[in-house]
């Protein structure tokens, strides 16, 4: 069910929960002409997928990361006809190889954009980590596993796929940017840890989008 809707946040919201510095017009310029690739391989400039519509861009980690996987099951829930209405894209990129794309959105129930930077050209320009950092008290509120079932279930899908690998540098993090049209920077989050996710409702209402009930329970609405 759907909160009541927002209205649009066009400045960036201080820097709580690892909100970053917006990039330096260079870096964003370096990042815009690097190549991204749909599920066919097709590759297509990155600045394509923000230049003429504002865009929610989030980068995660690798396909086969458990918290990864939650997180874009939660983003399968949003509807299209709320981006529509707002005018807003909503895109998942990740790191490893086109062919991953497509059984991932099987496996999530993804049906919105993704694209794949497998030589990391755009998570490397725009300054996203690698490693864990020390703030082990984020939680996302999209992960729902804890560690120890999380990470075998994982491994389980990597020792069960087509291609024994990891979908991605195991040590990358991701981050959520909301951009365009042109260089527009609305909104930067660079991700300390595999928990430290925007949750969705958040960039969402940044973007002009409305939110979602993920709670799966009735609201009470006043009237």
């Amino acid at each position: 069910m759907a909160a009541q809707p927002a209205p649009p946040v066009t400045q960036q919201v201080g820097r709580a929960r690892g909100c970053g510095e917006r990039p330096e017009p260079g870096e964003l310029r370096e990042a815009s002409r690097c190549l991204v690739q749909d599920g066919d391989g097709r590759s297509i400039p990155f600045k394509a997928l923000y230049g003429e519509q504002k865009a929610i861009v989030l980068f995660v980690r690798n396909f086969l990361c458990y918290t990864c996987k939650e997180y874009v099951e939660d983003l399968a829930k949003v509807p299209q006809s709320f981006l529509q209405e707002a005018n807003v894209r909503l895109i998942v990129i990740g790191q490893s190889s086109y062919h991953h794309i497509k059984p991932f959105c099987n496996l999530t129930g993804y049906t919105h954009e993704m694209y794949v930077d497998p030589q990391r050209e755009i998570y490397k320009t725009l300054g996203m980590k690698r490693g864990e950092g020390n703030n082990v008290s984020v939680r996302s509120p999209h992960v729902k596993s804890n560690a120890l079932l999380g990470s075998i279930r994982s491994m389980w899908r990597a020792m069960t796929g087509p291609a024994f690998d990891f979908q991605g540098d195991p040590a990358q993090q991701g981050g959520a940017l909301i951009l365009g049209p042109g260089n527009e920077v609305h909104f930067v989050h660079l991700d300390k840890n595999r928990l430290d996710h925007v949750p969705i409702n958040t960039v969402l209402q940044l973007a002009g989008v409305k939110t979602i009930n993920f709670t799966n329970q009735p609201q009470i609405i006043d009237i």
